[in-house]
């Protein structure tokens, strides 16, 4: 059914996202690619991953499995393009997901609630929203935490949905943890001098989606674009340099992290759904695992809200590097400074939510 869906003629990313999003009758996912169960596909291939470049001790560091131990895949026809199934170490993926949740939407970063909110309002979602989350009985129609809310949040320099642009004196320190686990990654995919400047945080539910677009703001194309999901899994759109190319749909699992760089920088993507995770529980597998040997999970009590947001959601982290070595911003007119205003990044943010 997807496949005669492409011959038709009319916007083949289109009519395909609409396909994959469409509740009734709901689609045939059986032609969407699975990385984790991929190695019959004659479209995919095994990555060359540079194991030297990042050592044992420092992968572990980031929560990572050995390098030599990654399965990375490629795919024909996509030059550019990487796809790394879940490298993390047990327990990992719970950090990174609290980080999500507890950490990275604190002030003085950006979210979608400060057009509604005050700056001490949003001070610090996961406090406001931690018991509520905590508490809440699978299947019972409950009033919504702020977290609940929450649909993205911006590191670094900070993205202007209007002016698609970043700009040097909208920018918070970039989170140090994330910025090493990013490089750890670039590094071991060939891309040495990665620097992570801006991150975008998107936080999907079973009725969420992400339209059609494409990442062309960043000053410098060469590096590589990370993207790393945590939670209940996505149907994943990848176009190409055409709005109305036709997209091979695959899957993001939680751990899934997927490199976009060379000609696939460029390339149109979407995310049209959210599904559950396909062993059948309310959480992957790869999340029940709560104990790391750092004791970055000693708080029981944190985990179990976090574990309760996810049976219903994912995470996703984008990871750019912005400005080449040595390269500066161009200088920013007053009406572009304008435009920063909360109110106008969140009207513009949702017109790229296809309806």
């Amino acid at each position: 059914m997807a496949a005669g869906l492409l011959e038709q003629g009319e916007d083949a990313f289109r009519r395909l996202f609409k396909y994959y999003k469409r509740r009734r009758p709901p689609p045939d996912f059986s032609t969407v690619l699975d990385f984790s169960r991929a190695e019959k596909n004659l479209k995919v291939q095994i990555a060359p991953l540079n194991a030297a470049s990042v050592n044992d001790k420092d992968a572990c560091k980031a929560g990572l499995q050995p390098v030599s131990k990654w399965k990375a895949y490629t795919l024909a026809g996509y030059p550019g393009f990487m796809f790394i199934s879940d490298p993390f170490l047990p327990g990992w993926q719970c950090y990174w997901a609290k980080q999500c949740l507890k950490t990275y939407p604190r002030k003085p970063n950006v979210c979608n609630l400060d057009l509604h909110m005050s700056p001490e309002e949003t001070k610090d979602l996961w406090e406001q929203s931690r018991e509520q989350l905590r508490l809440k009985t699978p299947g019972k129609r409950e009033a919504k935490s702020l977290l609940e809310k929450l649909r993205w949040v911006t590191l670094g320099y900070h993205y202007n949905w209007e002016t698609k642009k970043y700009s040097p004196d909208h920018y918070t320190t970039f989170p140090v943890d994330l910025a090493y686990l990013s490089e750890q990654v670039a590094a071991a995919c060939g891309f040495h001098q990665f620097k992570a400047e801006a991150g975008i945080l998107n936080y999907y539910h079973f009725d969420s989606s992400l339209g059609i677009h494409v990442d062309e703001s960043e000053m410098d194309y060469s590096k590589p674009l990370l993207s790393i999901s945590f939670g209940q899994s996505a149907v994943f759109l990848l176009g190409g340099r055409k709005r109305q190319d036709p997209p091979l749909p695959m899957y993001m699992h939680s751990g899934d992290i997927m490199i976009m760089s060379g000609s696939s920088r460029l390339l149109y993507h979407a995310v049209p759904r959210i599904v559950p995770n396909l062993e059948g529980g309310r959480l992957p597998s790869c999340l029940e695992h709560t104990t790391t040997s750092n004791n970055q999970h000693s708080d029981e009590g944190d985990w179990e809200a976090c574990a309760k947001y996810l049976e219903t959601s994912r995470v996703n982290m984008t990871v750019r590097q912005v400005l080449e070595v040595g390269q500066s911003f161009p200088v920013e007119s007053d009406s572009e400074k304008r435009r920063r205003h909360p109110a106008v990044l969140l009207s513009s943010r949702l017109l790229r939510e296809d309806k």
